[in-house]
């Protein structure tokens, strides 16, 4: 009977953090995509947006795409897209159901760990509701987090399993889940660490320890000789990580990130994402690196954080024996920091909300192991515990509830972020960009002046001014910020690739030419500058070569559409009509709905005087668009 009202308890303890966790997150179903990699991943990567198939598959696992290797969250995508298309609010929904089954797996694996129930139930509420934690799920971009979490998570599980009954039919689901959870993201390296630490407390498996908490060396030797698997993947995954990132540009410049400042900023975030975690206010979509914006660390915030973070070090070990929970969850907390702290700098952020999803678990724990035993013997202990986390989880709720709203779109989530920090030239650089996509050109203008402000020697700042001034018609200011972008990097391909869009705006189709060759000599695999370079050298006349550009473009970017599109032009327009229908169609191939490559398709057949084709397009087209229906009509010169 006991045994059953136990389940009983469980499985309502689950449907309420499901209920807790959707209370917060029901909200992000009616959100958009937003412009700060969604993009990448989801509504304009032509692989992804094709849906699950063979080729994405296998793109997915030999793919350096966005500076990573997680071939398992790319899968993830393409499944959405092929179920739910490119209907955003679905693909929010599907982060907030791997939240929620993080959440209740939490729960039940550290419950069937230490036998805590309520203790277990509020390290998952608590972490099912942390405003900390609302990026990574409400941010589609983000699913990797969630995604990784969840192989993280059922990991333990297994591992848990395997414990209670050692054997090597064990032991393979374990490896098995921690290699899928690193193709979802590598952060899951420090795992094997975390298992080390949970043989610690409170799977007791390193036995009876000395009057300091030491363990026997022998003893920890053996258990990680068993880990040794699972560290050889660690290892594999940060290997190919680095070179990821290598190749992709996430390592940041030793120029803007030298050590002292990579140093100085890492005791700094620890201390942050700390006192974020208790004081959960005025969270950014982006907190800018103080190398980025050439800025000083003040040296009693460094001091200060040191001495915070050594403090708190110094009372968790030496509790180790008596309270091994604080041990464990510190360890925790720093371990699994510790790859994305920034000693090794990826990206341009000097901390980020969603790196905390996973290492907040150990401070959770701390929290919810500890305050109980601090009141332990308190005749009012069990109704202060029950109003103060009750209370605890309700402010965290609404809070979290408020900071998952500022998600909303790209307008609400940049101004959020300029309001909250201080120079954020990414949110101006994305605002900006949102701004334009809106054909706000005047507010366009002024965020990339922003950014220029903030960051004066950063080239893509420059680029981007450029085209705010090219956008208002500013040509010779466009061609001057485009001057200092490239004075200050002359490799900087996208910036030749600009100034030839300049050219090319103004009619100046050999300058165009010119400046896109610049281009692709600084960078042969820049797909869009040598489609560019096709169109200006099919403006000049020069259609072999705007071929011979358009197959290198296709090479490096085997799905682009418009490329495919443009090679047709050429075809046609150099006469080799049966190799411009090719390319047409494969256009086609790869997105049926394409008005614009169905017109030029049927231009070639009413060339051909292919009537039937002709028909076919026409009724294509008035389907698709019937407004180029009617001008195609217009063209050939058919009836209805």
């Amino acid at each position: 009977m006991s045994k059953f009202l136990e389940n009983r308890k469980t499985y309502l303890i689950c449907f309420l953090l499901a209920l807790l966790v959707l209370s917060v997150y029901w909200q992000v179903g009616g959100y958009s995509f937003i412009n700060y990699d969604d993009n990448i991943y989801v509504y304009e990567n032509s692989v992804v947006k094709k849906g699950l198939s063979q080729h994405g598959i296998a793109w997915a696992f030999t793919t350096f795409h966005a500076a990573n290797w997680h071939p398992i969250t790319w899968i993830s995508h393409m499944a959405d897209v092929s179920i739910f298309g490119l209907e955003a609010g679905w693909h929010h929904r599907v982060n907030v159901l791997f939240h929620i089954w993080n959440t209740v797996i939490l729960f039940l694996v550290f419950m069937r760990m230490t036998g805590a129930l309520w203790q277990s139930a509020f390290v998952a509420a608590l972490f099912g509701v942390h405003p900390l934690h609302v990026e990574s799920v409400a941010w589609v971009a983000e699913r990797k987090d969630v995604l990784s979490t969840l192989f993280w998570l059922l990991t333990m599980g297994a591992y848990l399993r395997y414990v209670r009954l050692p054997s090597v039919r064990r032991y393979f689901p374990v490896a098995v889940l921690f290699a899928l959870g690193l193709m979802c993201k590598p952060m899951l390296v420090t795992l094997p660490f975390v298992l080390l630490l949970l043989d610690y407390w409170p799977l007791r498996r390193m036995g009876e320890t000395d009057s300091t908490g030491a363990v026997s060396a022998s003893l920890l030797l053996r258990l990680v000789r068993e880990k040794l698997p699972l560290f050889v993947l660690s290892v594999a995954s940060c290997v190919i990580t680095y070179f990821a990132q290598l190749q992709g540009g996430g390592i940041g410049p030793h120029e803007d990130f030298p050590a002292g400042i990579r140093i100085s900023n890492a005791i700094v975030s620890y201390a942050a994402y700390l006192k974020n975690t208790f004081w959960p206010v005025a969270l950014s979509v982006f907190y800018p690196h103080p190398g980025t914006i050439q800025a000083s660390i003040p040296v009693w915030r460094i001091a200060g954080s040191a001495l915070l973070i050594g403090s708190i070090s110094l009372f968790a070990l030496r509790q180790g024996r008596r309270r091994p929970y604080l041990a464990v969850g510190w360890l925790w907390y720093l371990g699994t920091l510790f790859p994305v702290i920034g000693l090794v700098q990826a990206g341009g952020q000097a901390l980020a909300d969603r790196y905390s999803y996973v290492p907040l678990i150990g401070v959770f724990v701390m929290v919810a192991y500890g305050i109980p035993v601090v009141l332990e013997g308190w005749r009012y202990r069990r109704p202060t515990l029950m109003i103060s986390g009750g209370a605890i989880l309700f402010v965290l709720s609404v809070t979290a509830w408020n900071q998952a709203g500022y998600w909303r779109d790209n307008l609400t989530l940049y101004t959020r972020a300029l309001n909250a920090t201080e120079n954020n030239w990414l949110a101006w650089m994305n605002l900006g960009s949102t701004y334009e996509a809106l054909g706000k050109y005047p507010s366009a203008l002024e965020a990339y002046r922003e950014v220029v402000r903030i960051r004066p020697r950063y080239p893509r700042a420059w680029a981007n001014l450029s085209v705010g001034y090219r956008n208002l018609g500013r040509y010779p200011e466009a061609t001057e910020a485009l001057g200092k972008a490239l004075a200050i990097n002359p490799e900087y391909a996208r910036g030749w690739n600009i100034l030839g869009d300049t050219y090319s705006q103004l009619g100046q189709h050999e300058a165009a030419a010119e400046a896109y060759r610049t281009a692709v000599r600084k960078n042969p695999e820049y797909a869009d500058a040598w489609n560019n370079l096709a169109i200006a050298r099919g403006k000049l006349g020069h259609y072999s070569l705007a071929i011979d550009a358009l197959r290198m473009a296709l090479r490096i970017s085997p799905e682009d559409v418009e490329a495919w599109n443009n090679l047709g032009i050429a075809f046609a327009s150099s006469g080799q009509d049966s190799q411009a229908i090719e390319a047409f169609r494969k256009a086609l191939d790869l997105n049926s709905g394409d008005a614009q490559v169905w017109y030029n398709l049927g231009i070639v057949y009413s060339r051909l005087g292919q009537r039937r084709e002709v028909l076919e397009v026409y009724q294509r087209l008035n389907i698709t668009d019937p407004a180029k229906a009617d001008e195609f009509i217009r063209k050939v010169g058919m009836g209805n």
